[in-house]
Formats: structure tokens, C-alpha cells, sequence
């Protein structure tokens, strides 16, 4: 005789993937509002995650520069107190400066009021370096639950700020492969790139290339 199985238990894998796709995948909107896109004809946003990294970001600055192009910098508090001048250098040049918490850590596990301590611990780290407080704000590996979206509220921060495409410059893929990922991106992208961590491949293959 064949045992039945509790609706419950069937329901079970189907709400824990709704949950997991809501909470990882970029375009997921199921626990609030987030931006994947810009307006604009012939626009895209670059953005930059982890920084600042003194061993990448004055260079890739200077490309910037050298093409009269401008980008966001989801900064991470620790690294802010530890290189303040080159947090200040971005600011100075005229890109947008983002939250992107104090030390890094999955937000899907912490509390409402961890959560809020590094989103507030990093944007006062940002302040003190540049005279700026961010609105924006970009959750680590854009992981992101209720209390993450709640949190950003109360800490004064907009939306997350998602992406539309990705170098996966973090990864071990080689250049040509990554630069061939980002050759269709298209005007209203979001572009995700890091400019920091070991082996910032894509940042060191504009440098280089240029």
C-alpha cells in the first residue's frame, strides 16, 4: 500500500525555490523593489563592487578619466577606513559613491539589526572620508531578503541596485572570455564589474588593453 504524501511536504521544495530565486536572482522583485536598468538613450551605468582597492582603482580611474566616463562605487566600509585618500579620489572625480556594507557578509543569514549596523557602519566610514553619505546601495552578492529591504529603509538607502549584466570578472574565466560576455550589452544596462578582491580580471584587462 502506497503512503500518501502531506500537501505540505509538496508544497515545501516549491516555496524554498520561490524563496531562493527571490532572494539571489537579479531581477527578482518578490521582497520589494529594486533598479536593474537606466533610463536614457545610448546609456548604461557602470558599476564597481568592493573597492576601494589600491592595487586596481587609481588605474582604472584614470582610464575613466581618460574617456570622460563616469561610475558608481559600491564601497565596502572596511576597505573606505583602510584606503580614506582613495575613497576621497573617487569621490573627487565626479563618480557616484554606493553602500555596500561594512565588511561583506551574506545578509541572508543576519538579523534586521546586523543588517542595519553594516549598512550604517559603512555609510558613516563613506562620510568621513568624502564628505558624501550614499543613498545607494547594493546588497553583497545581491542577496537580499525582507529584512534587507527594511533595514536599507531605515538606514536612509534607496532600493538595491541590481544589475542587467555581469563580467563575472570574480571568476577564473579568462579575459577573452569575459570581455566577449559584455560585447551585447545594450543602452539601459547595468553593468556589473569589480575593482577589487585578488584577481580583478576585467579591470586589469581595460587597464592594460587601453
Amino acid at each position: 500500500m502506497r503512503m500518501a504524501v502531506p500537501p505540505a511536504a509538496l508544497a515545501l521544495p516549491v516555496v524554498a525555490g520561490i524563496y531562493a530565486w527571490g532572494a539571489c536572482h537579479p531581477s527578482s522583485q518578490v521582497f520589494g523593489r529594486t533598479r536593474r536598468r537606466v533610463h536614457g538613450d545610448r546609456t548604461l551605468a557602470l558599476t564597481f563592487d568592493d573597492g576601494p582597492n589600491p592595487a586596481t582603482t587609481p588605474a582604472l580611474l584614470d582610464l575613466l578619466d581618460r574617456y570622460d566616463a563616469r561610475a558608481t562605487f559600491f564601497l565596502i566600509g572596511r576597505y573606505v577606513r583602510a584606503c580614506p585618500d582613495l575613497a576621497a579620489e573617487i569621490a573627487r572625480r565626479g563618480h557616484l559613491l554606493g553602500n555596500h556594507t561594512d565588511t561583506h557578509p551574506n545578509l541572508l543569514w543576519l538579523s534586521p539589526a546586523r543588517i542595519f549596523d553594516e549598512f550604517a557602519r559603512c555609510a558613516l566610514s563613506i562620510l568621513r572620508a568624502t564628505g558624501q553619505r550614499p543613498t545607494l546601495m547594493r546588497p553583497p552578492y545581491g542577496y537580499r531578503g525582507p529584512q534587507v529591504h527594511a533595514a536599507a529603509r531605515r538606514a536612509g538607502l534607496d532600493p538595491p541596485v541590481m544589475w542587467s549584466k555581469t563580467g563575472r570578472d570574480w571568476s577564473g574565466q579568462s579575459v577573452d572570455r569575459l570581455i566577449r560576455r559584455l560585447q551585447n550589452v545594450r543602452s539601459g544596462d547595468i553593468v556589473l564589474l569589480e575593482d577589487a578582491g585578488p584577481h580583478p580580471r576585467f579591470c586589469r584587462a581595460l587597464i592594460v588593453t587601453s
